[in-house]
């Protein structure tokens, strides 16, 4: 076992990042501040905890083109979209900021004369905020500002892949002036990062990762009776009905299925398109494909950049390879994409028809850009496949007709339903899975709930 991080690039194999894992005796000084500096952190108020994480960040966010630069040679994102994923840090950090005050306010009971009775909502402690590195930010925010906004200290863990986007949010809370031990980052192995959820000062630890990580968080945090907040990821589907704007669903879903190089959570993985509108969609979806550009993601022009790794970038082509076998018809042509190679991070977009869930693409998680396209000739043929998966993330209708997304969605196995749109967060509403997808809620009014414990007044006069 190494005692370094080291993080390659995908883009061209370089070395790019190396930092030495945290020891135990870090870690103990880390718990260990942070326990020491909550209670103190927690009596400053809602609205003085609100200004230095608004500082914080303002200095993060005054820092874009940094960031932006650092995601991209750190997991491949082409540079021309990893800015936006400092905007989405900054609108989930806003909300969750401005939603505190209401959100963490006492709940009063009914009036009863003689009685003051209400619920407050008391902080946890401490939080662990274990994230990935496919939306290396959007994920960490998730739970690091309302933790914080809840009165909780915070201790983030990151991903091997991206650790320079924890050493960036911490230098903005730094710069911000957040009291030491508040929020803090560790560079961990696995190892560390099991013995951080063990740890008794930890009282909440929020994962986004794989199915098989989640069980490991579960196992090690079995037996303390603490929160845990778990984001496993999906299979999500798209559902486009006889009356949907064919543009609008064609523009959409090829783009949920292939922004980020398919490596979404809540990527679009399988869509389901009634008979009358299939074959249109499929020549639509496969001409806007073939417009994709492959290649160096810090070039301009580059639209599709490389998959994390090469390892990971066999198992997409696995997936394709196990599909086509079965029967599929892959309706891209993979020479089209110059710069895809065997043995390379660079994988060519997938279009996959003649599909069927027996296909993996069709009942499992494939992080890559790979879409399976099947016709459908009813509602209820639509919902009972879209609900044929052991993931629950997200789930999409197209169609004109609000009344039946509705009624579709009611039907649909799933923590988020839209209506004409895909791949997205609201920070209103809240983030949770059902299924293999995981457990838990972030953000939303609903979020600051699993950030706190609810403590009841019962006061009586005499």
């Amino acid at each position: 076992m190494t005692d370094e991080l080291i993080t390659i690039s995908p883009i061209d194999g370089r070395e790019v990042v190396r930092r030495a894992y945290a020891t135990e005796a870090q870690v103990a000084l880390a718990l260990a501040n942070a326990q020491a500096a909550q209670p103190a952190w927690h009596a400053l108020g809602v609205q003085e905890r609100g200004r230095i994480v608004s500082d914080a960040v303002d200095r993060f966010v005054a820092a874009k083109d940094e960031i932006a630069r650092a995601i991209t040679i750190q997991m491949g994102r082409p540079l021309r979209y990893a800015p936006s994923e400092v905007d989405g840090f900054e609108a989930r950090a806003r909300h969750m900021i401005a939603i505190a005050g209401e959100a963490l306010a006492p709940i009063r009971a009914p009036e009863q004369a003689g009685f003051t009775r209400f619920i407050s909502r008391e902080p946890i402690g401490v939080a662990l905020t274990i994230a990935p590195w496919n939306y290396p930010l959007l994920t960490a925010v998730n739970s690091i500002v309302p933790a914080l906004m809840a009165g909780n200290a915070v201790i983030l863990k990151h991903s091997d892949q991206t650790p320079l986007c924890a050493e960036l949010i911490d230098r903005a809370f730094r710069d911000a002036g957040a009291p030491r031990g508040v929020f803090q980052y560790l560079h961990a192995s696995h190892d560390i990062a099991q013995r951080l959820v063990r740890a008794p000062e930890i009282g909440y630890v929020s994962f986004t990762g794989s199915v098989r990580g989640g069980r490991v968080v579960e196992e090690n945090a079995a037996g303390r009776f603490i929160g845990v907040g778990l984001e496993l990821g999906g299979n999500d589907p798209a559902y486009v009905r006889a009356d949907a704007r064919l543009d609008v669903a064609v523009d959409t879903l090829v783009d949920g299925a292939f922004f980020n190089s398919g490596q979404s959570c809540c990527g679009i993985q399988r869509i389901y398109v009634a008979r009358s509108l299939y074959e249109e969609f499929v020549v639509r979806a496969v001409a806007l494909t073939h417009r994709y550009v492959l290649g160096n993601p810090l070039q301009p022009e580059t639209t599709l950049g490389p998959v994390v790794r090469a390892r990971a970038a066999a198992e997409i082509r696995d997936v394709i390879s196990q599909a086509v076998d079965a029967g599929a018809r892959n309706m891209i042509d993979p020479s089209h994409f110059r710069e895809a190679s065997e043995g390379s991070p660079y994988v060519a977009p997938a279009v996959l028809t003649q599909v069927d869930h027996r296909m993996r693409i069709m009942n499992d998680e494939c992080f890559g850009p790979v879409v399976g396209i099947m016709p459908v000739d009813t509602d209820e043929q639509a919902v009972a496949l879209m609900n044929d998966s052991p993931y629950g993330l997200t789930a999409a209708v197209f169609t004109q007709d609000e009344e039946a997304a509705l009624q579709v969605g009611g039907q649909l196995q799933a923590g988020t339903v839209f209506m004409n749109r895909c791949d997205y967060l609201d920070p209103a509403l809240a983030w949770t899975g059902v299924k293999n997808s995981g457990r838990g809620v972030s953000l939303s009014a609903v979020g600051y709930e699993q950030l706190t414990r609810a403590k009841s007044f019962h006061l009586r006069s005499v």
